[in-house]
């Protein structure tokens, strides 16, 4: 479950931050499902930089497609402004919170706000690993500017095993 002082702090936006992770949502789980978005407008109060376009892991799309599918009925009243959208309705702010942390999960890129004590927006790679025999890679690109980050744990690496954290041209801004 989210935290309560977590929820808190994206309430302070909550109408710009609503409309931002419901077109989330709503491409995520509609009939363009799985394809890349270019087209996202993001609110002033996202703090960091996304890599754009954002590309839904179709594995972790699958593994939360029920868990979107509620969050989509849970918030569509307020999205849609039928529901007017209430700060302290924890519901809405909880509903929120979670949406978030799936984005987070599929994007692989977090979605920080202002007022915020967490990293800010941008990539993200967490590997937990167990025994490493070939090659695993946190991240390589070409290009992403911004705020990118990766955390990698491993409890074994044999001596066959590579570990890189980042490769790329060009990663950080």
């Amino acid at each position: 479950m989210p935290d309560p002082a977590e929820i808190a702090l994206i309430s302070s936006a909550v109408p710009a931050t609503l409309t931002f992770l419901y077109q989330r949502l709503e491409h995520l789980i509609g009939p363009r499902r799985g394809e890349a978005e270019s087209d996202v407008s993001r609110p002033d109060s996202l703090v960091g930089t996304l890599q754009l376009p954002l590309h839904p892991d179709a594995e972790r799309l699958q593994v939360r497609e029920r868990e979107l599918e509620a969050l989509h009925l849970a918030l569509q009243g307020y999205a849609s402004r039928d529901l007017g959208v209430d700060v302290t309705a924890p519901g809405l702010l909880r509903s929120m919170a979670m949406l978030r942390t799936a984005l987070e999960d599929i994007y692989g890129q977090r979605l920080t706000f202002e007022g915020e004590d967490r990293p800010a927006s941008g990539p993200f790679v967490d590997q937990k690993l167990t025994t490493l025999t070939g090659e695993a890679t946190g991240m390589d690109a070409d290009e992403i500017a911004g705020n990118a980050r990766v955390t990698q744990e491993v409890e074994t690496v044999e001596a066959t095993g590579k570990l890189i954290g980042m490769k790329g041209r060009r990663i950080g801004g």
